[in-house]
């Protein structure tokens, strides 16, 4: 006897009418109906699809162990869900197995927040499966509340209210669009998060959309012990305030005032951890009304209300430049911000080359000094810098290729300690090999390097190797290395370091 088809299938947000063609077919002939409901409740796919479901057919129940209660299990609320989930998944491939088709009921689409890709991850592989796709809830509740989402080259995100509510406000205050899903217990922090990232005055506020009880409303008018499950929120990208952009500069250098140029900021966030974060600009970061930089940069930056962030590209760093001057040109109190120290192969130096503009001059820039990557990966492998030493990027982005093996083959000749950034890419693949090459001329083949990766952060390694053991493919973008002079050491628990004295 061969083996039955699983089928998740997708009802829709509530509307029976709004079930696919193929959903319907599937359910009508299906062998089995499986669905899950909470603990003394009905199930709401089932009622969607009531209907269209045969008499006499197999209903399999799945019953939630635990929603929003607590629970005595040992895992927690984790451990009684993931036990659920293998129990429900032993359950249908019991029919499976003899043979018959099961389908599963899904709310909205089976693959967006929905419970079935549990079981779909438990069976996939034993059984033939195959998905039924299913109008999502978003799609629902942007029809009712007439509300265009997002236009052109607009992002949309979707995100769980469930975030904690600084992230939430950060995300938001990044994004054009956005949906925010899993409502009801968290809706006063989602409604801080919206205040923060200064999105709450346009964000709507959907309920039960498509089902006759549907309504909408502005978020700021809704009842906060009123919110069900059965709703999200809707943020029109519409809303969003200035974003970085062509259109962006161009309103700006428009909005020019004759207010006073204000001090534009330029400030280093560290090599990753807050705790590196000086609180210098800490204080700076709370003082300005906008954040302008690279995207990676202006995430770390904590949202809060009155706060505009302005993110774009890695490689356009003279336009962000320019468009942070413009701001602080009118008045606006404005920070751009460099990862590491601003003014170590960061953001500080093209201010003060978009600066060199006459327009510019009356804008007075302060650079604010953070922790630098060299300064962490050196600290981390010991006091491998503790004398002379160089710092080089690899990337030949600003400069051609043969200026950065000069000035590698002046720093061998020196025997400098030299810190490496920029060491690879996607894009550059061959210079870590050449830097090799080039140091293998001048310097002995144990000549200590150290290799950082991502130092400060949770995933962090420290490699201490020497030249002839550095492999070139394991280097990339998230490195940063270190290649000793002739008196670079290590000491016996690995940690290396270069005397201070050079003897003659």
């Amino acid at each position: 006897m061969s083996a039955g088809r699983l089928w998740g299938v997708g009802l829709g947000p509530g509307d029976p009418e709004l079930i696919t063609r193929k959903a319907a077919r599937l359910i009508a002939a299906a062998d089995v109906i499986a669905y899950h409901q909470g603990t003394g409740k009905r199930s709401n796919a089932r009622r969607i699809a009531a209907e269209l479901i045969p008499d006499g057919v197999i209903e399999e129940v799945l019953e939630y162990p635990v929603t929003t209660g607590t629970t005595e299990h040992p895992g927690g609320y984790a451990g009684a869900m993931a036990d659920f989930y293998e129990e429900c998944a032993q359950r249908l491939a019991t029919h499976l197995e003899a043979g018959r088709d099961v389908v599963v009921l899904a709310e909205g689409d089976p693959l967006f927040y929905g419970s079935y890709m549990y079981v779909h991850d438990r069976l996939s592989d034993r059984f033939e499966t195959e998905v039924v796709p299913g109008v999502p809830a978003f799609a629902a509740a942007t029809a009712a509340a007439a509300t265009p989402l997002v236009r052109q080259t607009d992002v949309l995100t979707v995100l769980p209210g469930t975030l904690p509510t600084p992230e939430l406000a950060r995300r938001l205050a990044d994004t054009d669009g956005a949906i925010i899903m899993k409502l009801g217990r968290t809706f006063g922090a989602v409604v801080e998060a919206l205040r923060q990232a200064g999105r709450l005055d346009d964000a709507l506020y959907v309920e039960r959309a498509s089902m006759p009880e549907q309504r909408w409303l502005p978020v700021r008018d809704v009842d906060p012990t009123s919110v069900p499950y059965f709703s999200l929120i809707v943020v029109p990208g519409d809303s969003v305030g200035a974003r970085y952009s062509d259109a962006t500069v161009r309103a700006v250098q428009e909005e020019r005032t004759d207010a006073g140029a204000a001090e534009l900021l330029v400030v280093g966030l560290g090599p990753g951890p807050d705790r590196w974060l000086t609180e210098e600009v800490r204080d700076a970061l709370a003082s300005v009304d906008h954040v302008v930089g690279y995207g990676p940069y202006v995430d770390r930056v904590p949202q809060r209300e009155g706060l505009q962030r302005h993110a774009s590209g890695n490689t356009v760093e003279v336009d962000r430049a320019r468009f942070a001057l413009d701001l602080a040109a009118r008045g606006e109190r404005v920070a751009v911000v460099s990862g590491g120290d601003a003014g170590v192969f960061g953001m500080a130096s093209a201010v003060f080359e978009a600066a060199e503009s006459p327009e510019y001059a009356q804008v007075p820039i302060r650079v604010l000094p953070g922790v630098s990557a060299v300064q962490a990966v050196a600290a981390k492998a010991g006091a491998p810098v503790g004398a002379d030493f160089a710092v080089v990027s690899l990337s030949d982005r600003l400069k051609p290729w043969d200026v950065v093996v000069s000035r590698l083959e002046h720093i061998a000749q020196a025997d400098l300690v030299l810190a490496i950034y920029n060491p690879a890419s996607r894009s550059r693949t061959t210079q870590v090999a050449e830097l090799r090459r080039v140091m293998l001329a001048h310097r002995s083949p144990e000549t200590v390097v150290i290799v950082g990766r991502d130092i400060g952060r949770a995933e962090e390694s420290l490699t201490v190797t020497t030249l002839h053991e550095l492999d070139p493919a394991t280097i990339d973008m998230k490195c940063l290395l270190i290649v000793g002079a002739s008196s670079t050491r290590v000491t016996s628990r690995g940690q290396a370091w270069t005397p201070r004295f050079v003897h003659r």
